[in-house]
């Protein structure tokens, strides 16, 4: 705006309003500006986490809107702790957390360590590695289940050619032993690249000085690593392992492309079980309850890791 529509703009304003506006400090106008972001986030996440704990307290069922709704205490919470279904669901979505993340912080690492180290083509193949998280996870889902098809899919080709079996002979997402490992397999094509950018980050932020001094020292490769590079990007690869255990402590649309769960229930994770509890069942303050588990379980981790992950920077 030029000068005269600003000097426009101040005459246009009325008397009282310009007082008012006068008398306000910078952090009373800041306040104006944010207060309609804090609100909209208040509306969106405390009041549903408000509106399902109180409802994990009772025995509302949404599909019985106009039933009596009675008030159980802590009913819904003991049954679901003393289930053997769920704490077998756990311990599912515990062995998916675990193999994935594994799998991911060493590929991941490994991949960093390779592309940061500058070579022709370097950001091709990066651009090539980083090309399955754009992809979204339905997609990957299905054109996994392509892949793992006994009689076309190409992951049964080459596992048939290296392993000289028949690819007909097994199915990945079919069978009870390798459903679980189908999943992780896929989940960490997709996410491998998030943990090789944070760790790329990490390795990058090393300054080449401290590598400088210590090849002066006479510090072979493999102790520079193991003094330098490893104990620097130590924080990035806990912040990858992180965000990788929030997301997959959730996961769902890309286990529901797979395997749907099954076969039988073999890779039931917390999350399909939530859903068909809440929308299958309909047992609205027993899954209330569940997610209320659920959160305060990720809550509680993520605190103690965050913490954990502190100390590691300030040392």
């Amino acid at each position: 705006m030029s000068p005269t529509q600003f000097e426009r703009a101040a005459e246009a304003t009325p008397p009282i309003l310009a007082k008012k506006i006068r008398g306000l400090s910078d952090r009373a106008i800041a306040w104006i500006f944010v207060a309609p972001t804090i609100f909209l986030l208040l509306a969106i996440n405390i009041f549903p986490l408000i509106w399902t704990i109180r409802l994990s307290f009772t025995n509302f069922r949404v599909n019985r809107p106009n039933a009596e709704v009675q008030f159980v205490g802590l009913d819904n919470y003991r049954r679901i702790l003393s289930d053997a279904d769920i704490w077998l669901t756990m311990q599912t979505t515990a062995h998916f957390l675990i193999w994935t993340i594994v799998l991911q912080v060493l590929i991941g690492f490994s991949l960093a360590y390779l592309i940061n180290k500058k070579f022709r083509g370097n950001d091709l193949w990066t651009t090539i590695i980083v090309f399955p998280m754009m992809l979204s996870p339905a997609v990957v889902g299905n054109f996994w289940t392509f892949l793992y098809q006994p009689q076309i899919g190409l992951f049964n080709y080459v596992v048939g050619f290296l392993t000289h079996t028949d690819p007909s002979s097994f199915s990945m997402i079919g069978d009870v032993n390798l459903a679980p490992w189908a999943i992780v397999i896929v989940d960490t094509w997709m996410w491998t690249p998030f943990v090789m950018l944070i760790c790329l980050a990490g390795l990058r932020s090393i300054p080449g000085s401290i590598y400088e001094a210590a090849e002066c020292d006479r510090a072979s490769k493999w102790r520079q690593f193991w003094t330098i590079t490893l104990p620097m990007v130590l924080p990035f690869l806990m912040l990858a392992v992180l965000f990788r255990g929030i997301e997959n402590f959730k996961m769902f649309d890309l286990v529901v492309q797979l395997t749907g769960g099954g076969p039988g229930s073999i890779t039931e994770l917390t999350s399909i079980n939530l859903k068909r509890e809440a929308f299958e069942k309909w047992r609205t303050g027993y899954s209330s309850a569940y997610a209320v588990i659920l959160f305060v379980t990720v809550f509680g981790l993520a605190s103690i890791y965050v913490k954990a992950l502190n100390k590691v920077k300030e040392r």
